[in-house]
């Protein structure tokens, strides 16, 4: 008789690991780099070789789980809702070819020892989140610097902030607001530099010098 309880005990914790077995597969998202990046205008690019570094950040945004935020303490992040890449690394890699399309740079290049340019572009990712209060907000927030290689000192900065409304209630609706922040952002960021480096370039053409 304890012999048949045992295995029908054991049939029974077979049965439920049979049904419940197959995990719940993973969603992964990626940004999206905009179709319509065009070259600039101007026919002649700046006579700059521009360097871009790693974007610093915390070790919630070095992880591949998208991060939400509920009443403005506690944070969690989404078990099965991933990016496909840490979103620093997805940031930087949509600058990059942003920056190289733009076809404003005499040379683009990633920031290694034996490649040398002019300035050197770094930033640091403060978030990039779900918030959930009032109503449901897709939150960006980066800082980028520029450093003159030649001097070592930092000749340009540029923050954004921004909460971008989500059209939805699912983590699709969330990525794609995130999606939309970012693209937003790094926009904001080009033309902020295009800014610098036009002044930069005109006020070498009327003096001469570098």
């Amino acid at each position: 008789m304890r012999c048949k309880i045992i295995f029908s005990a054991l049939m029974l914790c077979l049965g439920t690991l049979d049904g419940c077995g197959a995990a719940r597969p993973s969603k992964f998202y990626q940004l999206a780099v905009p179709g319509d990046t065009a070259p600039g205008a101007e026919p002649a690019a700046y006579p700059v070789t521009l360097l871009l570094g790693p974007i610093g950040t915390s070790s919630l945004y070095r992880d591949d789980r998208i991060v939400y935020t509920s009443n403005e303490e506690a944070m969690g992040t989404y078990e099965y809702e991933r990016w496909a890449e840490p979103p620093s690394e997805m940031i930087r890699e949509v600058l990059f070819r942003e920056l190289r399309a733009s076809g404003r740079y005499r040379e683009i290049y990633s920031l290694r020892s034996d490649v040398h340019g002019d300035y050197v572009l770094r930033g640091h990712l403060f978030d990039l989140r779900e918030v959930d209060g009032k109503a449901l907000a897709a939150r960006v927030t980066f800082e980028f610097e520029l450093h003159d290689s030649r001097t070592g000192t930092t000749v340009w900065r540029r923050y954004y902030s921004h909460d971008e409304p989500v059209d939805g209630k699912d983590v699709p609706a969330v990525v794609a607001a995130l999606n939309r922040n970012v693209v937003s952002g790094l926009s904001d960021l080009r033309e902020g530099l295009d800014q610098y480096f036009s002044t930069q370039t005109a006020a070498v053409a009327l003096t001469g010098t570098h």
